[in-house]
């Protein structure tokens, strides 16, 4: 089985220094390899953005797909590859914006996807314009006065549509950020992970430093993992004002919630239980319905 190393390509990362995509890269990196699952087990598609460069710079199966897009071939290899661990990575203009209604669906279908998303509230790869998770009254090179929508909440989104596994994670805290993984990674049914991953070019608000002085564990305290409304009345206090203290506006990590109990999707789809590149092999007799057709 591979070790983290061994699931980086020969091709350096592209990224700014600094970027929250490292940490986040080498999360997914030691995650997989403390699974131990072999490089033949699982495979990730990517969406388009500056995560989505991750295309080259990890050495695993997958795809790079279209913006906004990830999701869907992502489905339709869960379902014609059951064998395979699918994992999605996307951006937050990526898939919270072309693409949240795939998510939507896709989570609704409680499909067996690991859907990792870089939240740095910023589009970064096209020089900083404001994107769904940029806040409120934030100035962008976009929004000069200020952005005036109110942000997408991620973690509310998934779960008002029954999301079966809902966690936030932090760029900054590798360790932390590899436990949330594979807990997601071994969850059944369609689990979400959205990372709040720093942009050290284009994001000057939510910094490193802006993050570390408001997130906080969910684990450390109290918190029960079953109470989809609680878990719900929670991910409002993620929205919070430009000018707000560490005090005023503390940002949870950690899952919010997680139901294992819920068929997946391709429970349901009797095909899917069998890899399509073996179905394909199985000789089909179709004189019954030639017969029937007489």
């Amino acid at each position: 089985m591979p070790n983290a190393e061994a699931l980086a390509s020969t091709i350096k990362p592209t990224w700014c220094p600094g970027c929250g995509n490292y940490g986040m890269a080498e999360a997914l990196k030691h995650a997989l390899a403390e699974l131990g699952w072999e490089k033949h087990e699982f495979a990730v598609v990517w969406g388009i953005g500056c995560h989505g460069n991750g295309a080259d710079f990890f050495d695993v199966q997958g795809m790079h797909a279209l913006h906004g897009r990830a999701i869907p071939p992502a489905t339709a290899l869960r379902l014609t590859r059951p064998d395979l661990h699918v994992i999605v990575e996307m951006g937050d203009g990526d898939g919270y914006g072309i693409g949240v209604g795939h998510l939507v669906h896709a989570i609704r279908r409680n499909i067996g996807l690991t859907v990792i998303a870089h939240n740095n509230q910023i589009y970064g790869l096209t020089t900083g314009q404001a994107s769904p998770t940029t806040d409120h009254l934030m100035q962008t090179v976009s929004t000069p006065t200020g952005v005036l929508e109110q942000p997408v909440n991620p973690i509310g989104l998934a779960l008002s549509e029954g999301a079966t596994f809902v966690a936030r994670g932090f760029a900054g805290d590798i360790k932390h950020l590899t436990g949330l993984y594979i807990q997601a990674l071994t969850h059944k049914g369609l689990a979400l992970v959205d990372v709040f991953q720093p942009c050290v070019t284009w994001n000057h608000l939510n910094t490193f430093a802006w993050m570390r002085e408001r997130v906080y564990k969910l684990e450390e305290s109290p918190w029960d993992t079953t109470d989809r409304v609680k878990a719900f009345e929670l991910s409002l206090s993620t929205f919070h004002d430009l000018t707000c203290a560490p005090e005023q506006c503390r940002i949870p990590i950690g899952v919010y919630f997680r139901d294992d109990a819920v068929p997946a999707y391709e429970d349901g789809v009797p095909a899917a239980s069998t890899p399509g590149w073996k179905r394909a092999l199985v000789p089909r007799d179709l004189a019954g319905v030639i017969e029937s057709l007489r």
